[in-house]
């Protein structure tokens, strides 16, 4: 356990210099030999991230002084971190944190910290609820932000933001149904729910090769809020009511539909669109490395796209001048609405980043509408909570385009385009625009 709070200690120090938890964390798993200890280790890293505001507040309260010493900082953070909200043995926790705290004082010092948190630990949970960055364990910015966009339900979405995410599949429907991959789960004795007309939610993660058919292209890890993608673009038959204004034979019409999947890395909403339609699919995007987990997504579904690296912001660099049926906007974003997948994210991100966001957005939304077949729809889509990247920004897209845009209703839960993140999904954003 030494060995993982130091590890762990060191990852979290990495992240909070701005570094990326993505590129942090695969260096530090791959100095574990066994996979109970990696995913220990992960555990550790992302759960202290989750909840490093209240962390702070403990380790403050703890002190008499401002610590001086970093790296002793985040060893009392991770120890903490387990006490709280492990099931590690707490005379272990505390006997290996000090060990690795080394010799004189910095033994000392952690040793008393984790034992007063122990003697105290009501009384600090008490201070810390009374500090809303402790609290909620945001920024303070963030959660004004989400008080102003969100009166009613911004309680709501840091809690949800602070769970561990559901592990979601989705059910290749072009393989089976929901109802019978639940009993293949059932047999295999994994319990699970059905989450969306696609989705199937497991009661905990585990590694995806050991699901039964996942290798075969059978089921796929997604959320199943980022499901809506696919359905919103290609509503199956009996599925019209997604779309009341739209031919109930369009996806069966002679010719295949062109369908660009902007920003498509990693390829779950481009496999699910594959799945659910036969159409011509192009999926672009800049990452040429990124672009190849698309390829390999692909070719275990046993489907089959045109893969084009590429920036959807410079379309003359790389389009052919043919215009699409159906575009997947999924723009770049603050994933404010992923947090609890991506906890890194809460704290790297700076208020002015939202704003250079929604520039960046207003580039790509234009210069993918210049793409779009006229009777043709694009899907804008993010994986955010924020107003300025989402409904600010359609509104004001239509106002630049009167006469040439609209924007189609969408059905219940996302009358008003909002998935907020809650216990089943993640918080999303959806926009179908069509051109008139």
């Amino acid at each position: 356990m030494r060995d993982l709070q130091k590890l762990a200690a060191g990852a979290l120090e990495e992240v909070l210099a701005g570094a990326a938890l993505h590129q942090v964390l695969p260096r530090r798993l791959q100095q574990l030999e066994t996979p109970g200890e990696r995913g220990a280790l992960q555990d550790i890293v992302y759960g202290s991230l989750r909840h490093l505001g209240r962390l702070d507040a403990w380790l403050e309260a703890l002190l008499e002084r401002p610590l001086t010493d970093p790296e002793l900082g985040w060893l009392l953070r991770v120890a903490l971190y387990q006490l709280a909200y492990t099931r590690a043995p707490a005379h272990a926790v505390v006997h290996n944190a000090v060990t690795a705290a080394g010799e004189g004082w910095r033994r000392g010092l952690a040793n008393a910290v984790l034992r007063n948190f122990q003697r105290r630990r009501a009384e600090l949970e008490k201070r810390a609820d009374e500090q809303p960055r402790a609290r909620w364990s945001h920024p303070d910015w963030w959660i004004a932000k989400l008080q102003a966009a969100h009166p009613a339900h911004w309680q709501s979405i840091l809690e949800a933001s602070q769970q561990h995410p559901p592990f979601t599949l989705r059910v290749n429907c072009r393989h089976g149904d929901v109802a019978s991959y639940l009993q293949r789960l059932a047999e295999a004795g994994l319990p699970a729910r059905q989450t969306g007309p696609d989705a199937v939610t497991l009661d905990k993660a585990m590694p995806v090769h050991t699901l039964p058919g996942f290798d075969q292209g059978d089921v796929s890890v997604q959320d199943a809020g980022a499901q809506w993608a696919a359905r919103l673009l290609f509503p199956l038959p009996g599925e019209q009511e997604l779309h009341q204004d739209r031919p109930p034979s369009e996806h069966l019409a002679a010719h295949p539909l062109r369908v660009l999947d902007a920003c498509a890395a990693p390829g779950g909403k481009t496999g699910h669109i594959l799945e659910r339609a036969d159409v011509s699919l192009t999926a672009l995007d800049l990452d040429v490395t990124r672009l190849a987990r698309v390829e390999e997504n692909l070719k275990r579904l046993q489907l089959a796209a045109t893969l084009i690296q590429g920036d959807a912001a410079q379309p003359e660099a790389w389009w052919d001048g043919r215009p699409f049926d159906r575009i997947l906007a999924d723009v770049p974003c603050s994933a404010s609405g992923v947090v609890r997948r991506n906890p890194d994210i809460k704290w790297l991100r700076r208020p002015d980043d939202i704003a250079q966001f929604a520039a960046q957005q207003v580039v790509m939304l234009e210069a993918l509408w210049r793409l779009l077949a006229p009777g043709g729809t694009l899907l804008y889509a993010t994986c955010s909570v924020f107003n300025e990247e989402n409904d600010g920004q359609v509104r004001a897209f239509l106002a630049r385009h009167v006469g040439d845009a609209e924007r189609c209703p969408l059905p219940e839960p996302l009358s008003d385009g909002s998935l907020l993140p809650a216990a089943e999904h993640d918080g999303f954003f959806y926009a179908l625009l069509r051109k008139t």
